[in-house]
């Protein structure tokens, strides 16, 4: 299993998978608003969305865990 945090602090401005989807590395996850910038946050590695933490709209920390990927 892998957690997926976010890079920055932000906006969740876009969720792009859902709970059940296969994921590539390089696939774009969802999209952070930060300081009027739309930041794409992209999976490392490949696996299944188990679980995803955050909804369009939430503010985010550095380091929040957003997305749990189960391999």
């Amino acid at each position: 299993m892998a957690e997926i945090t976010s890079p920055m602090a932000g906006v969740v401005a876009e969720i792009k998978v859902n709970v059940g989807d296969k994921v590539e590395p390089g696939q774009e996850l969802f999209i952070i608003e930060s300081m009027k910038m739309m930041i794409p946050l992209e999976a490392d590695k490949e696996g299944v969305v188990k679980e995803i933490k955050v909804n369009v709209g939430d503010f985010i920390n550095e380091g929040d865990v957003v997305i749990v990927l189960e391999d």
